[in-house]
């Protein structure tokens, strides 16, 4: 979550409408309520809400952003069950041990879909998220190097390319790991395993493969950094385990590219992650966290609290949250089915491909990635544009409502300013349509430019990972 700072110097209330009164516009007008204290006294149910939806009429529409990767439609029956697990506190095994139930349903669901060697021994929980779960998952792997780190002020270290999502740097930083980046090089804009190898020693805790890079959606070779590995343990003895980021890629990979292999088919994965609420299909926020099996996870790290008349082990960085993502996740997998999700996911790709092939036809832009991995692709402009920039594309299309991020690649390839689309489901080909009309309607007075006009590039995007 992003860190807001307090009240700024506006002592303005907020705007009533007199019409917002319960029923007599004059004597029943509601005080303006101030911004940034507490109301002194209550006000009507329809009074408040109105105020609130007022103010994010200006929000940008959920399903015209192509910049998220988090779901942004569901059924209404998704929604319905949502409504009614609300209140239920995930946490509350003992309470609700029917919503828990289903929890373990989709861990075992998603044990059997990753090829666990045997689905009964993994073991997994839900998360907030795939933030949360990438933490956790780093943790196990810290947990797992210090029991076998004898020099007391060995520093341990976190092999990863620099393609991969703040939330590792992040426990880099809390948990007092060294990240060690691969960076990109030339075309190629995620890890490389010989490279990645490289970087490995002694304290080294794990490497993270990333299944579907946010950059451009590019999947990262996760078999030929397991098989890099496997080399280096045969040179040095030296057994360094793998973490798969799969936020997105590992509720895609194992429905559209079956004969990829990525996940527990490779003995050198010890752990899976991924976003319920991204290619999951559920609405914000949901994430698990498998492990190969209990040796994976270090039994010290999993709590076991007796709560509310029951022993509950428990694993997670937080304690009280919502059931309800975790009950739709339940209802997706038994809604879609494999080959339900097997078609959502498909229709998603053909729309990435199809319109990457639209825009790399126009002549204005250069195509890094055609959606065929993850649904989302990236593009740049073509090396002799220069009367405008992506930077400038990104402002324009947001005219139209688009909201499409426009950012600069890390380390080595900072020169490289691209625009990445995410096709999910409910971006329908008709959708897709009407962004490559508004796309190329704009051209016309981009090429008209003396030069790119985005002065503030960090101002031009909010997309900054």
């Amino acid at each position: 979550m992003p860190l807001h700072n307090g009240p700024r110097d506006d002592a303005r209330a907020l705007s009533v409408n007199p019409f917002l009164g319960p029923a007599n516009p004059v004597g029943d007008m509601t005080e303006a309520p101030p911004k940034h204290r507490l109301p002194a006294s209550p006000m009507a149910p329809s009074t408040a809400y109105q105020l609130v939806h007022d103010e994010l009429m200006l929000d940008g529409n959920a399903r015209l952003n192509l910049a998220t990767f988090v779901t942004t439609w569901m059924e209404p029956q998704a929604s319905v069950l949502m409504a009614e697990c609300r209140d239920k506190n995930m946490i509350d095994k003992d309470e609700y041990p029917r919503t828990a139930e289903l929890e373990r349903r989709c861990v075992a669901m998603l044990a059997d879909l990753w090829n666990a060697p045997d689905p009964s021994a993994a073991v997994g929980c839900s998360t907030t998220g795939s933030s949360e779960a990438c933490m956790l998952a780093g943790m196990a792997m810290k947990r797992r190097w210090s029991r076998r780190q004898s020099a007391p002020d060995a520093r341990p270290n976190l092999v990863m390319g620099v393609n991969v999502q703040v939330c590792w740097e992040k426990f880099c930083t809390f948990w007092e790991v060294e990240p060690r980046q691969v960076p990109m090089e030339g075309e190629r804009f995620h890890l490389d395993p010989a490279a990645a190898v490289e970087l490995c020693d002694e304290n080294t805790i794990g490497v993270v493969g990333i299944l579907g890079s946010t950059f451009d959606g590019s999947y990262e070779p996760v078999a030929d950094l397991c098989a890099a590995l496997d080399g280096l343990q045969e040179r040095t003895g030296l057994d360094i385990p793998v973490h798969v980021d799969g936020a997105s890629g590992a509720m895609v990979a194992p429905f559209l590219d079956e004969d990829l292999v990525w996940d527990f088919r490779l003995p050198r994965v010890a752990s899976v992650n991924t976003s319920g609420h991204k290619y999951g299909l559920v609405y914000p926020g949901v994430g698990w966290a498998l492990w190969r099996d209990a040796d994976a996870l270090p039994e010290e790290l999993v709590f076991r609290v007796n709560y509310l008349g029951g022993d509950m082990p428990t694993f997670a960085l937080n304690f009280s949250r919502p059931g309800a993502q975790v009950v739709a996740q339940y209802y997706t997998f038994l809604r879609l089915g494999r080959e339900g999700y097997r078609a959502v996911q498909q229709a998603a790709r053909d729309v990435a491909t199809s319109l990457s092939a639209r825009i790399g036809s126009l002549g204005d832009f250069r195509l890094l990635t055609r959606g065929d991995q993850l649904p989302v692709f990236a593009f740049t402009t073509a090396p002799e544009v220069t009367a405008y920039d992506v930077f400038d594309v990104s402002r324009r299309l947001r005219e139209s409502g688009w909201l499409v991020p426009a950012y600069t690649f890390p380390a080595h390839r900072e020169d490289l300013s691209v625009l990445r689309v995410v096709c999910r489901n409910g971006f329908s080909q008709d959708l897709a349509d009407m962004f490559a009309e508004d796309l190329t309607r704009l051209l016309p007075d981009l090429r008209r430019q003396k030069r790119p006009l985005t002065h503030d590039r960090n101002a031009a995007t909010g997309f900054h990972h």
